[in-house]
């Protein structure tokens, strides 16, 4: 009961977003799907034309279907930037499959003997198609149409992940944040959506007679005009491009909070975190909201605005472990205890530039650090019971997981598991708490802000006090959670605002009460 208040109570609180969203998720879905239409259903035609080439140019439309929808939309950013063009070029990809088959195979299971009925009184090999097979293929192509439409819906929420708007805002988001809740407000309405299209369209397709032939011309109107629903105007703020993750926007100690701290506004793009630095290197934004420790601050030339209002925690890292765990393998906690203190913010951002820009792996990485700090042994014979570690999904993580399996393989006589790149928080601490995963990696200010919510007024009190952070999340994690949070290791991953260091020294931006200018 209390997880459906709060699901209606953020519907209240977000409705006119989620009208946005759903106007652009319909708008991406058939915008694609009408570019895919104009050129599968004329492409299908010909290949019943030439059987020879019918089987080549299926194969290779099958083989774009295969391809994975973050690879694809990962692939299309160096040549169409970021934004609504790769999304809406990935979805008529996805789309061209189901129409182009399903065209070609309607008009190839037209019977032989019609066809050649309509030839003998007369017909032309034009009339033959428009009075005769269009009609008889149209419920078949309307199958294709169907398909293609339910999954252009379910991809588009893919488009969040390149600033291209969508439903998929509110469930990277939800993801990211623990919150039920905003991963269902996107979640479901994507489901009605894709229910709603297929029911309109197989109402078509079970159109008979002269019925069906009305109804293309409808289409041929009813699609571009949903497709309209992207390009509808939409309110700006005024001031800096933005580009910020689905996290970012929902956090309490994100986009809300720096905003209303420093009193700014901006001109806000929704991206993954993974293409911010890109973004604002390639000046599709001007500001993004980045990591402290990050190796591409260096690579893309960036510069972190001075947080002076303190509008961001700490966010010190800590390996986070079940007390259930930590009180069976005290062996295990003394291995990852060798790294307490050992990372500073300096090492941890030279660490992620070597696997970002030197393209070392993490295991690479991982052992040249411990070897330099006298760390490293060879693995132990193991054969003892088996931990389970996990990551999130960025450079960072992928390193600190390596780091741990490293000294326990070393230290201990324990097997070990990883489960890398599990997405956000919530994926990470869920799987903590079921018991599907041992220990992780987590963040003061991600247990203070996000999986405590600790109210506003306490998180002021301790804010700018990196230890009573560190003691208040151990003593609440503990008598919550059972989780028990081990020493820091040594480096604070905060949120920061960052930009272009060329643009921040001509404009003469240092801080981020700076920007208000």
């Amino acid at each position: 009961m209390e997880s459906i208040n709060l699901f209606f109570a953020f519907l209240s609180e977000n409705r006119e977003k989620l009208l946005e969203q759903v106007l652009e998720h319909i708008g991406l879905t058939f915008v694609s799907l009408l570019i895919a239409s104009l050129i599968a259903i004329p492409a299908g035609i010909w290949i019943s034309r030439k059987p020879k080439l019918a089987g080549g140019v299926l194969g290779f439309a099958g083989i774009l279907q295969t391809i994975p929808s973050i690879a694809l939309l990962g692939f299309l950013i160096p040549f169409m930037g970021i934004g609504v063009k790769p999304a809406i070029f990935a979805l008529f990809l996805y789309a061209l499959l189901p129409i182009l088959r399903n065209t070609y195979t309607g008009i190839q299971g037209v019977p032989s003997a019609v066809k050649e009925a309509a030839l003998g009184i007369g017909l032309s090999n034009q009339q033959l198609l428009k009075k005769v097979e269009l009609p008889l293929a149209l419920p078949v192509i309307f199958a294709g149409l169907r398909t293609a439409t339910v999954i252009n819906v379910g991809v588009a929420t893919l488009a969040a992940y390149i600033g291209a708007g969508g439903l998929g805002e509110f469930i990277f988001g939800g993801i990211a944040l623990n919150n039920g809740a905003m991963i269902i407000a996107g979640a479901l309405p994507a489901a009605m959506l894709a229910v709603l299209f297929d029911q309109l369209l197989g109402y078509f397709q079970r159109m008979e007679g002269r019925q069906i032939r009305k109804w293309p011309r409808a289409l041929l109107l009813i699609i571009p005009i949903l497709s309209s629903a992207y390009f509808l105007p939409q309110a700006y703020a005024p001031g800096w491009a933005g580009g910020f993750p689905p996290e970012f926007m929902g956090r309490p100690d994100g986009y809300e909070n720096v905003t209303t701290t420093y009193g700014l506004e901006f001109n806000t793009t929704i991206i993954n975190n993974s293409l911010m630095y890109r973004a604002v290197y390639e000046k599709e934004v001007d500001v993004i909201s980045g990591y402290s420790t990050d190796g591409r601050i260096e690579a893309y030339n960036l510069v972190i605005l001075e947080d002076n209002r303190h509008a961001f925690p700490p966010y010190y890292c800590t390996p986070i472990i079940r007390v259930e765990t930590a009180e069976k393998y005290p062996e295990l906690l003394a291995a990852i205890d060798l790294l307490s203190g050992q990372i500073d913010d300096p090492t941890m951002t030279q660490l992620n530039y070597q696997v970002d820009f030197e393209k070392k792996s993490p295991e690479e990485v991982a052992i040249s650090f411990l070897k330099e700090r006298g760390l490293w042994k060879p693995d132990r014979a193991q054969g003892g019971e088996e931990v389970v570690l996990a990551s999130k999904i960025f450079t960072e993580q992928y390193i600190l997981v390596a780091l741990f399996e490293q000294l326990i393989n070393a230290y201990t006589d324990l097997d070990v598991s990883v489960k890398p790149g599990l997405g956000g928080t919530k994926i990470c601490f869920d799987a903590l708490l079921n018991g599907e995963v041992d220990l992780y990696a987590e963040y003061t200010g991600t247990g203070l802000q996000v999986l405590l919510d600790t109210p506003k007024d306490k998180v002021q009190e301790m804010i700018a006090d990196n230890q009573a952070v560190y003691d208040h999340v151990k003593a609440e994690f503990a008598k919550l959670y059972e989780v028990q949070w081990l020493e820091p290791l040594g480096f604070n991953n905060t949120y920061a605002l960052m930009m272009r260091a060329e643009q921040a020294e001509q404009l003469g931006i240092k801080r981020i009460e700076d920007l208000r200018n």
